[in-house]
């Protein structure tokens, strides 16, 4: 409806700028004299200047955005360079730009910043600046400008959409952590390995039946003269210090703090030359094989730049569902801001197959655990789960509680 307004309402204007045109000099022709011919003199110079505008096109105007890189960390701030160029010096009282930002990004504040009103007269070329204080975790797209202009009267008034799209991707942030291992069977120290589980051929710890894919010197020959069926020998499994980290994407009000200690998590893993691997469920599963380098770490955080918190299920529901768990063989990390009884009796079955589990319960600042938490972290030890309170702001001594055997 107001589409279908504004061809009307711009006619309308028009109609009434050539009324008041001729009201005035019909004035001054009857009445006669200075006072009339004053006013008729003086209106003049709007009317036309009125008149020129309204066939004046915002279509000449070159409008761009400079944006000095594309990749931040959340929290830095972000400066904004638009330069605005037109063809004619056709006088023009004043530009109102707003440069239209993402969802993300139209909270009061920095919405208000990326409004401006120019006073350009006769310039052909000039441009502004604005700055976004923080910004916000996500990736964000800049997608057009809106341009408003009109005359001192308020007579002619026009309106343009510009596009012209930028787009920034803004990272997790994340605070500096040296990861140390919870497992440290027959890997002493704190250098990482990169092997996944082995088995050391030299501890023996009992028998099995055959499955495809033993060597034949595991074979255990006088177990199978007994049985009468092949036995292969079962060995001690080394731990490695690959990583799979579990973050739970359900609706929380630490939501941000939780991608942002999974980031930092990720990071002092892969920082101290062990692997690891991601699964998340949000509006989609996502989940990255153990790996390592710097080309993993980016994929983690640009898939932790984009995350929200859409999960469908819940966090003890994905322990629950995922098949992926019994194939991996590495320490699995859980992140999440809830403790519930039916998650960590689900981590707890997990655990009976892939040893002790570790989750890592993020809290706000100078939070304190709820009495029934206390509670539930008690029945976590009890079920060989280790919970870790992690705070924001503290996410550096997350690991403090570790002792290196």
């Amino acid at each position: 409806m107001k589409k279908l307004w504004n061809p009307f309402k711009k006619v309308w204007k028009f109609v009434i700028l050539l009324f008041l045109i001729i009201l005035t000099f019909s004035y001054a022709m009857f009445q006669g004299g200075f006072v009339s011919w004053f006013l008729f003199y003086s209106f003049l110079p709007f009317a036309l200047y009125c008149i020129g505008l309204s066939f004046y096109s915002l279509n000449e105007l070159e409008i761009s955005r400079y944006i000095p890189k594309t990749d931040y960390n959340a929290g830095e701030p972000l400066k904004v360079i638009v330069n605005v160029k037109r063809n004619s010096k056709f006088p023009i009282f004043y530009f109102f730009i707003e440069d239209q930002l993402d969802e993300t990004l139209t909270y009061s504040q920095q919405k208000e910043k990326a409004k401006v009103l120019i006073l350009p007269g006769f310039r052909k070329e000039f441009s502004y600046e604005y700055i976004v204080d923080e910004l916000p975790r996500g990736e964000h797209i800049f997608h057009s400008f809106l341009i408003r202009t009109g005359d001192i009267l308020g007579l002619v008034e026009k309106e343009i959409v510009h596009r012209n799209e930028s787009k920034i991707i803004v990272y997790p942030a994340y605070t500096e952590l040296l990861y140390r291992s919870f497992e440290n069977h027959f890997d002493q120290g704190m250098t990482a390995s990169r092997e996944r589980v082995q088995r050391d051929t030299s501890l023996a710890i009992g028998v099995r039946d055959y499955q495809p894919g033993d060597r034949f010197s595991w074979i255990n020959w006088k177990a199978s003269a007994k049985r009468n069926e092949i036995m292969t020998k079962e060995f001690e499994q080394r731990q490695s210090h690959d990583v799979f980290v579990v973050m739970d994407c359900v609706p929380d009000m630490h939501f941000e703090a939780i991608v942002s200690f999974t980031a930092t998590l990720v990071r002092a893993v892969l920082k101290k030359g062990a692997q690891t691997g991601l699964l998340t469920i949000s509006r989609e599963r996502a989940s990255f094989p153990i790996r390592g380098g710097e080309n993993q770490l980016q994929q983690l955080f640009y898939h932790l730049a984009r995350i929200e918190a859409y999960s469908p299920t819940s966090f003890e529901k994905v322990l629950e569902t995922e098949g992926l768990f019994v194939q991996q063989t590495a320490s699995f990390l859980l992140v999440t801001g809830q403790l519930t009884k039916p998650l960590i009796q689900k981590a707890g079955l997990l655990g009976q197959r892939k040893g002790k589990i570790t989750l890592f319960l993020i809290k706000g600042k100078a939070e304190a655990p709820t009495e029934n938490e206390r509670s539930l972290i008690a029945l976590a030890n009890a079920r060989n789960v280790r919970v870790l309170m992690v705070h924001e702001g503290e996410f550096e001594s997350a690991f403090s509680e570790v002792n290196v055997q």
